[in-house]
Formats: C-alpha cells, structure tokens, sequence
C-alpha cells in the first residue's frame, strides 16, 4: 500500500538526514526505528509499509550527497543548520574544555612539546604533546616540536623518525619543528657568559666525590673564587679535558633542602656520534639548562612539563633570572601512565635490548605504535587525555577508561564476525543443508552482509562446548535452536557433541552462542596483551595466544580492519598475512 503523504514525507526526511551521517547511505534498519520512534501510531501499520519504506530509502541512496542536502533542505528547511549546530553543541559537550591559561592573551600564546628523540613516543608523551596542541589551538597561537638532542649516546635518527610518525598519526601538527642541537653554539655561548657572571663554574672533580658533597650539602674547592674559571672554560672548550674530566655547575646553594639547587650539572663532556652533527660537538647541555633557555628564545609563553619536574623548577627560573632572559610561566600536570604497563624507558628498553619484546610496536608496550597496532584510534586517545584535564595527582587511571572511548568509536565500523577458540565439533542430527545470510553490522548496513552454506555440522568454542550439558537447548546466533543429546570425551576433554535440531523459539534464558559451519573454518590466532608488569617484575605470561577457527569471511580482510568476534571482543587484523589479529579490548 502506498504510504501516506505525511509519513513519506517524514520516511524521505529521516532517509536524507540518516543518508548526510553515513556518507551519503541511509541505514534502513536505523530509518524505521526513527519512523516509530518519530511516530508511535504507526507502530502496528508498519509490516506492510516495509517495502515502500525500503524504495523511499533506496531511492535517497541513489541521489549524490549534494542532491541529497538539496532535498532535505527542500522538504525541511533550516533542517541542515539545526543539524549542524547539534554536532557542535554535541562535541563541545564531549570534549571538556581545559581551564584557561593565567596571563594568556588571544594570538600570542606559544607551547612547546620537547621529547628526546631516545626511544618511540609512548602514551605519556601523547598526553603532553595533545595539551601543548590544544592550548595554542585554544587561543589562536602556535606550536613549537624541540627534539631535545644533546645526549648523542642515546639518540638515534629512527627514534626523530618515530616521533613524527606518532604526533602525526595522533593528529598533533606542530606550526615549528626544531632541534635543541640546532642552537647548541648559542648554548654554549650562554653556558659561558654564565659563568663569566658568576652564575657557574668549571668543576674538575670526579663523580663520586660531586655526589658525596651533594649530599652532604658541601661545596667543593673548585667553586673557590680564587680558581680561574675562564681559564678552566678556555680549557674546557678547546678539548684540553677528557669525557668525565670535568663539567660546567650551577653556582646555588649547597645547604638548600632542595637538592636540584645543589651546584647541579649544567654542561658535560660527551664523546659521541650525534646523529645529527657527527663527532664534531663535545661539549653538550643539560635538559637543566637547555629548557630554560630554549624556551626563552623560543617565544615559549606558557611551558607545560609533569609534575616529576617539580622540583627543578626554582633552578629553571634562577638559571633565567641569571641570564635576565625572559621567563615562560610553568604548567604541570600528573603524567600518564596505566597499571601494569610502565611508561619509563628504564623497565622497557632492557625488554627491546634482550629480544624478550621484538618490537617498540609490540601491543604489550605503551607506545603509540603499539596502541596503532593493537587497534586504538587517535580520537579516543584524545577524548581520553582530555577528559583527564589539568591536574596534579598522581593518580593512574583505569585502562578500562581509554577502552571505553575507543569502543565507542570504533563499534560503529566494527564488522561482526564469529571466533571459536579450541573448537569443538557439533553434529546436528536432522539439520538440512542451507545458505544463511549474516549481517555484518548488526546496525549498519552499509557494512553489507556474508553468505554462509551450513549443514549438518558446526564448530563451537571449547569453553561453550565445556560449559553445555546434556538435554541443553542453545541458540546458534541468527540460526537456529539446537538440542545437546550426547557429549563425548576424550581424556576427559570434550572432542565431539551429538544433538538435534531444536524448536524456533528464542528464550531470555537460553544460552547464545557464536558457530562456524563445518565446511567454512579457517585456522586463526588473536594475540591478547595482558600487563606487561606485575608490581615490579616482567609478567613472563603477558602475551596470549589463543588458537581457533574464524569464518573463511576473516581471509578477505585486509590489514587494519576492525573486527568484533562475537562474544570475544573487537580486534584489528594484523599484518603479515599468518590470520592473527589482535584483542584490542572487549
């Protein structure tokens, strides 16, 4: 029967509006829901509006978007505007605001993202460098990225490289990119007027020694006014020191309670290859005392570090107001990091280096790459970072947290596809052979669908077919019931499960479970990250494999595709072309 005028037109109206959402395809599962969410008295008349339903959304996806936006601007004016200000409002809602910045001014606010380029960046580093960005995006100003490379013995071109990779791929697009080496003449150039004020000096003592005066809060006699500091320095500079033979101190105070003001190091002596600059720099600066100055040169208004860093503060300001160089204002926040999976370079790398982990990319790590390949998408992780906001506690949020904005992200473009681990043989007595069509989105139709010959036998998962007992009736899911007659066992493990076709009736009670037909099962693996630390010590289980069957379907997928098996969890496909993918979360 032909529609009614009004409901065509609400039918055309939500077909177009539902079309402009997903790429110019309206969902017809989705444009009924709305048709009885919109309409309620239809709700017993709708059996036989289907297929006008069906035509009326069809006809809208065969319309190019621009004619579709026509349209719905046609039969519901102010429709597009009103929709657009909803998004807005709705994303603005999403995303927390950050408080405002003390002393900002709109178009002169200058942040800066400094990491050393001596590994890959991992979950840390994307929560400063998002709030460095969202700052100067906040108030119309820029971004600067500083690889702070002045220690050549840990520093690599492949890690400036990874860097890179990972802002951009988190969306992070910095308005400069330098490096603290670039200016390392112009450091050394302040290292020496420095000490020329008084401010430093040249200290020959040896390591042990500096440490043991440090800590008894005593000065040694290299800072005695009567020694000649410029001739030290002339030294220094001209090469006449070997590595370890002697460094530039801050000239503080040995008895402060703060032991980073105790005469700290400033400049040191490294025999190296620079990535950069090769062997022809020895004498290199500090994060101490680079920061500080760098930041003041750059136009930094607003320097954004963790909390570790608290107590190093009063040296970055003294070092400024000894040079009487402009001072940045200092925001910290807690640094990030998750239970069981350590951000310090110093309980990861000894894994890289000793071939435990065989990748930066490993989805056990905290790197952003190993978030990529585990299958978390950079809006969630930004979502994630900005709902944590500015604070000082140190406190490790749930990983759970990070799971949930992710899976709401990605359940949408998710496809639904069956998983059985350990697989277990069912034969169904009575079962004809058949072609069932499965959804690949439960929602989303534009995710299409699979066919799949089913016959007289099907693969279960060895926990269902564990937990299943006889004289059990179970739903294969979006197939039929099936009756449990006889569970057979080998060494007491279930090898084979003899039933019969059941009854059509869905139950709340009943058992659902996912299947794969017999002739349809095609070996694969999911790898499932766990902690990567318990307490302090390397979790020797913290990578699972768990070995089953998928639907032949899994073959077509390429790399990075997102997957959710069936009462599993959502997974990525990963490279290599071995069937494995990995558990993203549940």
């Amino acid at each position: 029967m032909p529609l009614p005028e009004d409901i065509e037109k609400l039918v055309r109206t939500i077909a177009l509006k539902n079309a402009l959402d997903h790429a110019g395809k309206a969902q017809f599962d989705a444009v009924v829901s709305k048709l009885i969410g919109s309409r309620p008295d239809v709700r017993a008349q709708i059996k036989p509006m289907m297929p006008d339903v069906r035509a009326a959304v069809q006809a809208v996806n065969a319309l190019s978007q621009d004619a579709q936006r026509s349209m719905l601007e046609e039969l519901a004016p102010g429709e597009l505007e009103a929709a657009a200000a909803a998004k807005k409002q709705a994303a603005a809602q999403e995303k927390p605001p950050l408080p405002p910045l003390e002393g900002a001014v709109m178009g002169q606010v200058v942040t800066r993202f400094p990491p050393e380029p001596n590994g890959y960046p991992h979950i840390g580093h994307a929560k400063a460098a998002i709030i460095d960005e969202e700052y100067a995006r906040m108030y119309g100003g820029r971004l600067i990225l500083r690889f702070d490379d002045t220690n050549p013995l840990k520093e690599k071109l492949e890690y400036y490289e990874a860097i890179r990779e990972g802002l951009a791929w988190l969306g992070v697009k910095p308005d400069v990119v330098k490096n603290t080496s670039d200016d390392i003449n112009i450091l050394h150039d302040y290292g020496k007027k420095l000490v020329a004020l008084g401010g430093a000096y040249v200290c020959t003592c040896s390591q042990e020694k500096i440490h043991d005066l440090r800590g008894k809060g005593l000065p040694c006699e290299c800072r005695d006014p009567a020694v000649d500091q410029q001739d030290r320095l002339g030294r220094l500079f001209s090469g006449s020191y070997g590595q370890n033979e002697a460094i530039i101190r801050f000239k503080g105070d040995m008895a402060d309670q703060n032991t980073a003001m105790r005469d700290p190091t400033l400049f040191r002596i490294i025999e190296g290859e620079h990535p950069l600059l090769g062997s022809r720099i020895r004498i290199w600066p500090t994060y101490d005392f680079a920061a500080p100055v760098e930041d003041s040169l750059d136009g930094v208004t607003h320097a954004m570090r963790t909390k570790e860093y608290e107590l190093r503060n009063a040296l970055y300001f003294a070092i400024l107001d000894r040079l009487s160089l402009r001072k940045p204002a200092m925001i910290e926040f807690s640094r990030l990091e998750f239970e069981g999976v350590p951000v310090s370079k110093r309980k990861i790398r000894p894994l890289i280096d000793d071939g435990t982990i065989k990748s930066w990319d490993d989805p056990r790590l905290p790197t952003l790459s190993a978030f990529r390949r585990r299958g978390f998408v950079p809006e969630a992780i930004r979502k994630f970072v900005l709902s944590l906001g500015i604070t000082l506690a140190e406190t490790k949020p749930p990983f759970e947290s990070l799971e949930a904005f992710n899976r709401k992200i990605i359940d949408p473009m998710s496809m639904r596809l069956f998983f059985v681990r350990d697989p277990v043989l069912v034969e169904i007595a009575g079962a004809r052979e058949m072609q069932v069509t499965l959804k690949n989105h439960p929602t989303d139709a534009s995710l299409g669908s699979r066919q799949v010959r089913v016959g007289g036998a099907v693969y279960i998962s060895g926990d269902d077919a564990r937990a299943a007992k006889e004289g059990d009736e179970i739903r294969l899911i979006e197939l039929y019931n099936v009756k449990i007659e006889r569970i057979e066992k080998n060494d007491g493990n279930v090898s084979l499960i003899r039933a019969s076709m059941g009854g059509d009736e869905i139950r709340q009670s009943m058992q659902k479970i996912q299947w794969i037909a017999k002739d349809d099962i095609v070996d694969f693996k999911v790898m499932i990250p766990k902690e990567l630390y318990i307490g302090d010590r390397y979790n020797t289980n913290s990578l699972e494999i768990a070995s089953g069957g998928a639907e032949s379907f899994v073959s077509t997928l390429k790399p990075d595709a997102r997957v959710q098996f069936v009462r599993f969890g959502f997974c990525r496909i990963d490279e290599g072309g071995d069937n494995i993918a990995i558990l993203t979360h549940r």
